[in-house]
Order: C-alpha cells, then structure tokens, then sequence
C-alpha cells in the first residue's frame, strides 16, 4: 500500500501534504480558509530536515507559511508507528506559550489547525539551520546563543498556569512511551539487531559492557518511571541542537511534539549531555548555566541522571548524531554517563 492510502485509512483524512503537489496543496489552503482570495500558491519547499513529520514552506504571492502534517509513524523512519495527533499537541504548547509576550520573539505562531487531516499552519520563521553544527570539531555555539537558549528554557520552566490549564493539557504519553523506549531501554539492549560498529569501527565492543551491566539497567528503569511521571513543569520535551534554529543572529525554538508536564531537571539534562557531546568549553557552559534559574525543588542529582542517560541514549541507542568525536572520546563519556546515571 502507497503512503497516502495508508494514510487515508488509517486516518480518515483527505489531504496528504507532500512537496511535489502545489496545486493540491493550494486547493486544501483554499477549502480550509487559509489564503486570501488574491493569493496564489508559488511554489513548495523543503524548510528542513524533519524527523517526526512532514514539514513543507509555502510560498505564496504574498507571503511563507510553514504546513506540518502529522502521520501515524514517523516521517524518517515510517517503519516505526507513532501517535498521529501529535502536532495538535504541538499546536497546544505553542498557543500556550504564546500567551507570554516573551515566547513571542523565539516560537512560531499558530495560524491553524485541522484535526481532521492532522494539519497545522505555522509562522514561517524564516530561512536558517538548525544547531546540529555545533557537533561538529571545527564549530562551536557562540556564548550568547548558549545564553540566549538556557534562558529560553529557565522560562518555560517558570511559566505559571492554573490547575485548569495544567489538567486540560495533553499528558501525552503517547509520544513519551514512544520515547521512552529510545531512551532507556533500546540502548541498553543486546538484540536491536543495530550494529554500532557501522555507526563508527569499535564501539560495539565499547557499549557491550553497559547493555550487560544490570546496576545500569536498574537505575535506567528507575530514571524511566520518572520520565513517564508527571511534573510540575511545561516541557518542551525533546531540547536539543535540532530543535533550536540559527535564523540569521536570531535564535528560535520548534518542534515540542514531546512536550508534557514534567520534571524540569530532564530538559536541562538533556540539553547538558548535547552541549558535553558538542565539546562545548565547561566554562562557556558554566556562565550560561546562570542564565538558567532552578524553579522550586530543583534536584541537582536527578538532573546528572537525566545528562548521563542522553549521553549514553545518543552514543549507543538507535538515534545517532552527526558527531565528531573519536572512539576514545565516545568512551570515556560512556564512562562519565554511567556514574552520572548511577550514583
């Protein structure tokens, strides 16, 4: 079965957004109310790389908007199914955050939104890249985007909603068991059937004692039962190189399709293990961490549980990142991410 069939049926939806159908695409626009009556579709474009959905910029004689359409499995990995309302839970989090002037300046707008065809009309940031550049040896995150983003991310952890707000918000599990599974138990295991040495030569054999080392395992359940938790905290969910985008000197902030309340160490945590695998300077990240303001109850130790895990979930697990760093390097990390996760 093509793509779009199995999209249909699955879904009961009428619109399959895909880059090479302008015209489609304009007619969709035109029934949904989204264009203006002297407004033509130019042309459709790739805005990026996009993992979990499929992502279109559309040109128009007026204007770009960005079209994000969600489907039951994952864009880059359709053999891995995924929750398909995914991006009306984005859509949540972006009008909640946008009730802050402050978010304003980092995070799209949301134009609109069509559940039947899990579709949402965004802001077109503008044309930029993501940060996945930073991993690479001969770059680096300038100190005032690194600034820039630990603020950006002390924000969402002080926002302030009501009980109301809070409890009418998507747990979304979901998507969180979905990940849950990348994060604390695929890394670990033996029979993924995932050879690491064709990510690099050797580091099969460097990860084998951690997939085998069940005070690891252990603590990983554990950390996962409180990833799956709720928490006190909106979180963006997945705050990393590439969700944050360069657009000129700008800093911007996408893709929460894992967003939930919960624990804000995690979010920091994980934002920590990328800047330690981008070989970012400590003392760079230390002045930046004071950009970063610890809400109520923050618990420093479960913040190190939560770096050791991404380290060990992104050197070893099946999501890899474009890095540059040497085997050896890739195991003393293992070794550091284990104690972190441990003790």
């Amino acid at each position: 079965m093509d793509p779009r069939a199995e999209f249909e049926k699955a879904t009961g939806a009428s619109f399959f957004l895909q880059i090479g159908d302008r015209k489609e695409t304009e007619h969709y626009l035109r029934r949904q109310e989204w264009l203006d009556q002297q407004e033509t579709v130019l042309r459709l474009e790739h805005p990026g790389e996009g993992n979990m959905n499929q992502v279109v910029r559309v040109v128009t004689n007026q204007r770009s908007v960005i079209l994000k359409q969600s489907r039951p499995w994952v864009q880059k990995f359709p053999q891995i199914e995924a929750p398909v309302g995914r991006v009306l839970i984005e859509a949540r989090f972006y009008e909640l955050i946008n009730r802050d002037a402050f978010f304003r300046q980092f995070a799209p707008q949301v134009f609109g939104r069509d559940p039947d065809n899990y579709v949402l009309l965004l802001e077109d940031l503008g044309k930029g890249a993501d940060f996945t550049f930073i991993y690479q040896l001969e770059h680096t995150i300038d100190a005032t985007h690194l600034e820039q983003l630990m603020g950006i991310l002390s924000h969402f952890h002080h926002l302030k909603f009501d009980r109301e707000t809070v409890e009418d918000f998507p747990d979304n599990l979901g998507m969180r068991r979905l990940n849950h599974q990348h994060l604390f138990v695929f890394p670990l295991a033996e029979d993924t059937g995932f050879d690491l040495d064709q990510v690099q030569p050797g580091l099969q054999d460097i990860a084998l004692p951690y997939k085998r080392d069940k005070k690891l395992k252990e603590n990983m359940q554990e950390l996962g039962e409180r990833y799956l938790s709720a928490g006190p905290c909106l979180l963006h969910g997945d705050y990393f190189p590439g969700s944050w985008l360069k657009i000129g000197t700008e800093v911007k902030i996408i893709d929460p399709e894992f967003c939930f309340f919960g624990p804000p160490e995690y979010d920091l945590g994980v934002m920590l293990a990328h800047l330690n695998m981008a070989r970012t300077h400590p003392e760079m990240v230390s002045e930046a961490r004071e950009k970063y303001q610890e809400p109520a109850g923050f618990d420093e130790k479960l913040r190190r549980k939560f770096t050791g895990m991404e380290l060990i979930r992104r050197l070893i697990g099946l999501a890899q990142l474009p890095l540059d760093l040497q085997l050896k390097e890739k195991a003393a990390l293992l070794k550091e991410a284990r104690e972190m996760v441990v003790n």
